[in-house]
């Protein structure tokens, strides 16, 4: 039953983003993305649709968190 919600959540256009860095020492700007991501804990994985706000909130910090294939 998992297996069929990943493959159905992929062909719906969907990423996933991993929290790697800490965003203690961080600008509040940096830590206001974090959270708009969903994320509040290292190596926590959350699951967002794939537009290109998500992607640019990505590509913002990019030292704090990593795509997940």
């Amino acid at each position: 039953m998992a297996k069929a919600r990943k493959t159905a959540a992929r062909a719906a256009g969907t990423v996933r983003i991993k929290m790697i860095g800490s965003v203690i020492g961080c600008p509040e700007e940096q830590r206001a993305t974090v959270r708009g991501l969903g994320l509040r804990r290292l190596q926590q994985v959350v699951e967002r649709e794939d537009t290109p706000m998500v992607r640019g909130m990505i590509n913002k910090i990019p030292h704090l968190v990593a795509v997940v294939e």
